[in-house]
């Protein structure tokens, strides 16, 4: 996903994740879940989470959004979301 100078951008530190899905993603929903505010960016064609928790004012992943996860309904609730998986 997202190669950038031959590196995958999961395999980059989480503050560069997060300066790359702000400056070239396209910031689609928020969702509360559980002790985190969930951000949904699209990047490249793909679905990324964002989970920031509130307490410990950090974004603590970033990770590829799971479609079998039950989050899922959250998101439908607001978005359409069209996956290589439905």
């Amino acid at each position: 996903m997202n190669k950038r100078n031959g590196t995958d951008f999961f395999d980059q530190p989480i503050v560069e994740q997060a300066r790359t899905l702000y400056l070239e993603g396209s910031f689609m929903v928020a969702i509360r879940y559980y002790g985190y505010k969930v951000n949904l960016y699209l990047l490249n064609g793909e679905y990324i989470e964002v989970f920031y928790n509130h307490k410990e004012d950090k974004i603590e992943r970033i990770a590829p959004l799971d479609y079998t996860h039950s989050r899922m309904k959250f998101y439908a609730d607001q978005i359409r979301i069209s996956s290589v998986a439905s």
